[in-house]
């Protein structure tokens, strides 16, 4: 029987303190590879991607299918409401209940998705900010549509000189976070990243791979599959999404597509428009992805998508790398 396709270990014997984490560009086949390996090992997936939490979008975030997720446990997709403002933080607990979940009934826990800074905090840990009230989030945010990003980034510079130089002065998300920080807590994010949550996974307990495949290859893929995702009632998807007018700096209005297809839905832009732009965004993500993890989270494996599978099992059969 070949290394790729005999049955991964799945005795009461394995250490169920072992996890596996799968992380890639997107397109590049993660979920499929969880899949199998779930199968394989009777193990369960756990999402890593910060869009696929959204139970508004199914389509363009490409979740997996509900018959895919009838075949083996998924848990944090589609679990949270557009309007909420899902943070890293709140990724965090949600994976550390799955995680005990996971472990607790003897399964193996598949992390998976494209997501960094998830893996990051999954790995590393994560500063301790306290949760930011609501009204005073709301108050950087009119500010940042009233005055602008300039203004803010100059506020910044005012209580913050530390964040504000690190930061650049056209970044409107991270100067709106910077910024609410620091007046909800007095303190800046400097200070609060010296004082970290500690990683739910230490060195030695995970194995983790980055899925690298061809460029061309990937970004073929990535036409593909947002060609397919229109055909699929994404826009229709979006348009509901778009009718809940939603505060336009929430993350879910950020994902990749949703706003070249809001500009559609207003007249601004031709459907065909449209999807230029939202496949063009995908493959800018895409290129970053592959630069963030490689300076970012270099004990990530980088492995062929073709030889995934193989590679894992004989990791698996032995012992985690370390």
């Amino acid at each position: 029987m070949s290394v790729a396709t005999r049955d991964i270990g799945v005795s009461s014997q394995r250490d169920v303190s072992k996890a596996v984490l799968i992380a890639g560009p997107t397109a590049s086949g993660k979920s499929a590879l969880a899949l199998e390996l779930a199968e394989k090992t009777r193990g369960v997936i756990i999402n890593a991607d910060s869009m696929q939490v959204y139970r508004d979008l199914r389509i363009i975030t490409a979740r997996p299918t509900l018959a895919e997720e009838a075949r083996v446990a998924h848990r944090l997709y589609g679990h949270v409401d557009a309007a909420a403002n899902f943070s890293a933080g709140a990724w965090v607990g949600d994976a550390s209940v799955a995680l005990a979940e996971a472990r607790a009934q003897n399964q193996l826990p598949i992390f998976v998705g494209g997501s960094g800074l998830y893996f990051k905090a999954l790995t590393r840990g994560l500063s301790a900010v306290p949760p930011i009230p609501p009204e005073i989030r709301e108050s950087v945010r009119a500010r940042l549509e009233r005055d602008g990003v300039e203004a803010l980034h100059s506020e910044l510079a005012r209580h913050d000189p530390k964040s504000a130089e690190r930061l650049e002065p056209r970044d409107r998300t991270r100067i709106a976070r910077a910024l609410e920080v620091v007046e909800a807590t007095g303190r800046s994010l400097t200070d609060w990243h010296r004082e970290g949550l500690p990683p739910l996974l230490t060195p030695g307990t995970f194995t983790a791979l980055f899925l690298a495949p061809d460029r061309d290859q990937l970004y073929a893929r990535i036409d593909a599959r947002f060609d397919a995702m229109i055909k699929d009632d994404a826009v229709a998807e979006v348009a509901a999404l778009a009718a809940r007018r939603l505060d336009s700096q929430l993350p879910v209005m950020k994902a990749h597509g949703v706003p070249p297809l809001i500009r559609h839905l207003r007249g601004e832009i031709t459907l065909e428009e449209a999807a230029i732009q939202g496949r063009a965004d995908t493959r800018h993500y895409a290129k970053r992805q592959f630069t963030w993890f490689r300076h970012q989270l270099p004990e990530f494996e980088w492995v062929n998508p073709e030889r995934a599978m193989a590679w894992l099992d004989t990791v698996l059969a032995g012992s985690f790398p370390r």
